[in-house]
């Protein structure tokens, strides 16, 4: 019996009740972007092959399309298919022909530099995680608040959407439930006002991200400009967003407190016990705490401080000459800044050589997926380069996008990327294969890149609020045992209103 129970509940069409069909499980972003890297690889023997001619910062010059055939036949393009992951890392675009081949000579085309990054950062954050530093930090905080709900809700969320915006902090939250979420039964809210102040709250920050490696320095480094362009835009989303974000939690939780009834969730047996667990203050920060999170408070400043084209923001020019003290720091420096960080943080921290080594490979261990999202994205774009597909592609849209008002040709941005966004939930690997395109439209369009950016960031940010794609959501309403219908019933009117904000904000870039 035991053994026809188990294949039952494994499905077996043979056994008692195996007829039940299994649960579709959505398919992870490695296996999406496989499945698109094939597919893209069919469509270039469909869509014919072309090229614009180019200026000399390599910018596709608009009227200049003509028909142009792509190198080798079948077996040669098997090849591209064969090698898009290894071009996706290194590939070397060649001087002379344009395509892109692992064993070329000319500039890197692959994501290399973007790969490490991703790794460097991740072993930083595994760091700065293992010495225990933020988590005590967020401890003290919500405790200090403990008496002033409005205040506790609103300083958390500020804290994650700060932590988004600088650095994506989206999956780290998955560790905080067991704290928020005894803390906000305490004051007398329900599980949903936790779901929100951290599901929310990081993903507001992600979503308006302003140095944002992951999302918007990604797209940045694929759209060709410097990751602080346009910071001035994306910061003041980030504060208006935020701030709406906040509003809209409060709102909810006061309405909750108010009257217990009107709770989406309710409350479930235990929840008063695990409350009068929350009362315990935490222990107080030690000295090392503190410096470690002074450690890194100064990198992510520095971080900021080496990438912003100083002389274009502070003057408005683009072209304007940078001064003498701008570091223009690339993804290459920057993985080097983390990986330096991250071996001063354990040593700060007295972490010991084989804990600190540990974790350091731990921590890129973490990220290597991400990692290989961005490999993966960029391997299709090499494949669209070497059949010469991408030119094709923005000549067929170009006489729609070049007599497209600037605002229309935004929020069109914004619009195109919510599907790609549910298909790819992650920000790296859909930047990376969206940005090869979407960039050169923008010239077509008479828009800043950054706005194009912008826009797309803010798509994925906004599908990445709610899509049941992404650890971050489902994870989320598991750990604080909430329905995700009822998460989506109580998220929907702040996606809509976001989303009015949001054109709004990209239609006044385009036109600025």
């Amino acid at each position: 019996m035991e053994a026809e129970a188990e294949n039952a509940a494994a499905g077996d069409p043979g056994a008692p009740g195996g007829g039940r069909r299994r649960r579709f499980v959505f398919p992870s972003a490695l296996t999406v972007l496989a499945a698109v890297t094939v597919a893209v690889w069919i469509l270039t023997f469909v869509i014919p092959s072309g090229a614009y001619e180019r200026s000399a910062d390599g910018r596709p010059l608009q009227g200049t399309y003509h028909r142009e055939p792509a190198p080798g036949g079948f077996v040669h393009r098997l090849g591209d298919l064969f090698l898009a992951p290894v071009n996706g890392l290194y590939g070397v675009r060649d001087t002379a022909t344009g395509e892109v081949a692992p064993d070329a000579t000319g500039a890197l085309y692959g994501a290399a530099a973007v790969f490490l990054f991703v790794l460097a950062i991740g072993a930083f954050i595994t760091v700065v995680f293992a010495t225990g530093a933020l988590d005590r930090g967020i401890e003290r905080l919500a405790h200090r608040l403990r008496t002033r709900g409005a205040l506790l809700i609103a300083g958390v969320m500020t804290v994650f959407s700060l932590l988004g915006t600088v650095e994506g902090f989206a999956e780290e939250t998955l560790g905080f439930y067991g704290l928020i979420v005894p803390l906000m039964l305490a004051l007398g809210y329900d599980r949903m006002v936790a779901t929100g102040a951290i599901i929310l709250g990081a993903g507001v920050g992600v979503l308006a991200s302003t140095v944002n490696p992951f999302a918007t320095g990604v797209a940045s480094a694929a759209a060709g400009i410097s990751l602080g362009d346009g910071i001035a835009l994306r910061f003041a989303m980030w504060i208006v967003l935020t701030a709406v974000t906040i509003g809209y939690v409060l709102r909810y939780a006061s309405r909750v407190r108010a009257a217990p009834d009107r709770s989406l969730t309710g409350f479930l047996p235990g929840d008063r016990e695990l409350a009068a667990e929350a009362a315990a203050e935490p222990p107080e920060l030690t000295r090392l705490h503190k410096l470690v999170l002074v450690a890194v408070t100064l990198v992510f400043a520095f971080m900021i401080f080496s990438v912003i084209p100083w002389a274009s923001a502070l003057t408005g020019k683009a072209d304007a000459t940078p001064y003498g003290w701008e570091l223009g720091w690339s993804f290459a420096r920057l993985a080097a800044l983390f990986i330096v960080a991250a071996v001063l943080v354990g040593l700060l921290a007295r972490l010991g050589e084989q804990r600190l080594s540990a974790t350091l490979v731990q921590g890129a261990a973490d990220f290597i997926a991400p990692a290989l999202v961005i490999v993966l994205a960029r391997g299709v774009t090499v494949i669209m380069t070497n059949a010469k597909i991408i030119d094709t592609v923005l000549h067929a849209v170009e006489s729609t996008v070049s007599g497209t008002p600037a605002v229309v040709f935004a929020i069109l941005v914004y619009i195109v990327n919510l599907p790609l966004a549910f298909l790819i939930p992650s920000t790296s690997g859909h930047a990376t294969l969206a940005m090869p395109v979407l960039a050169p439209l923008a010239g077509f369009a008479g828009v800043p890149r950054a706005v194009v950016v912008t826009a797309w960031q803010s798509a994925s940010g906004v599908m990445n609020l709610w899509v049941p794609t992404t650890a971050v959501i489902m994870g989320g309403v598991a750990l604080a045992k909430v329905g995700y219908d009822k998460y989506l019933r109580f998220v929907w009117p702040l996606l809509v209103l976001l989303s009015v904000l949001i054109c709004g904000f990209v239609a006044l870039g385009a036109v600025m």
